[in-house]
């Protein structure tokens, strides 16, 4: 088979980044930086679309990038309708749904979109998105929450957490769907998930409210002072909401969402900073515990993955909580560009079938 290149897109809320594989090598990886003063000029997150589809030609442009042998152009799943795992051709129903943000802003959002408009340019591609954070195979029982209004939803990062999983079974020449991992990815949002025999059967709903706070969300917590002050007249929905996501965890206690700088101020001898953050590394543990009740105390491996498992320490204590539960793997960083990219590979061999999103 002639050598074909895949283009992958996943847009964040301050930053692009953008990568074309010829097959399975990296021949060009960027990460666009927007400013809030670049971003400003658009009141909602889908206007933002012309302005970086723009950028990323004027990038392939200046680094001489040809896309006339792109066959697959894969962008990143945004907020659309609850979905099963894997890879979805972009049609006209998505479009619409992630121009009119039907569940939600999401910069990811943008993903879709953009790749959409790219491969229509191009002589011989088709755009794609896979394993979106929509991604739903919940087990009945785990969508109930306590009161009839309020259903458990599955947002998480299902793209690197699916990725690394099957990056595991394969190094133990396994197939995915043979195994039961806990898989948990450390960044600026967490989640927990319990992957039985190929699907996540339960996971924290990591974007806005649920499991163990992070950087710069509070995750779970104790709903009724929440709500006291929530109707205390002291706070608007908006500052309420920040609290929630985006002014929460470590940014509260510490004033910071680097993981890093808070490793500086426990080094310096910051024994706040230090009780802050092993709080945060055994709420994980914690969830990590709830997820093998899940998977009935039967876990193959439980496998830490994101940005922070760089951070040996905080690796550690984890570990020291939950290695009697499973063989604990670490794959630090989340390298959703590549399995953007062989998810795109896997299509265009034919070795996956694309889904349809209805």
């Amino acid at each position: 088979m002639k050598e074909v290149r895949i283009v992958a897109i996943n847009p964040g809320s301050t930053s692009t980044k953008i990568a074309v594989y010829q097959e399975t090598e990296p021949i060009f990886l960027k990460n666009i930086k927007h400013t809030t003063e670049e971003l400003a000029p658009f009141p909602r997150i889908s206007d933002q679309f012309r302005y970086r589809k723009e950028i990323i030609l004027k990038q392939f442009s200046e680094a001489d990038i040809s896309l006339e042998e792109v066959r697959a152009v894969m962008g990143r799943g945004g907020l659309l309708k609850p979905i099963p795992s894997g890879v979805y051709e972009v049609n006209e129903l998505m479009l619409r749904d992630l121009q009119d943000s039907t569940r939600g802003e999401h910069a990811s959002n943008l993903g879709g979109l953009i790749a959409h408009d790219i491969a229509l340019e191009l002589p011989d591609a088709k755009a794609y998105i896979a394993d979106p954070i929509v991604v739903d195979e919940l087990e009945d029982i785990a969508r109930i929450s306590g009161h009839p209004l309020f259903e458990r939803l599955s947002i998480f990062h299902a793209l690197n957490q699916k990725a690394v999983a099957r990056e595991y079974a394969r190094a133990n020449q396994k197939k995915y769907e043979e195994l039961n991992l806990i898989v948990v990815h450390l960044g600026g949002g967490i989640t927990v998930g319990a992957h039985r025999k190929g699907r996540v059967i339960d996971v924290n709903q990591g974007l806005d409210g649920e499991g163990p706070f992070t950087p710069e969300r509070s995750g779970t917590l104790p709903v009724g002072s929440l709500i006291r002050l929530c109707f205390s007249g002291k706070y608007s929905l908006k500052e309420v909401l920040a609290m929630n996501k985006g002014e929460g965890g470590l940014v509260a206690y510490l004033g910071t969402n680097n993981a890093e700088e808070v490793e500086k101020m426990i080094d310096a001898g910051d024994l706040n900073a230090k009780m802050i953050y092993d709080a945060m590394a055994y709420q994980v543990a914690k969830c990590v515990g709830e997820m093998f009740v899940v998977l009935k105390c039967e876990a193959d491996a439980i496998l830490i993955t994101g940005g922070i498992a760089y951070d040996k320490k905080f690796v550690a204590f984890i570990q020291d909580h939950v290695s009697k539960l499973a063989p604990v793997h670490v794959f630090p960083g989340e390298d959703e560009m590549r399995a953007l990219a062989m998810n795109g590979l896997l299509l265009i061999k034919g070795e996956l079938e694309p889904k349809e999103y209805k």
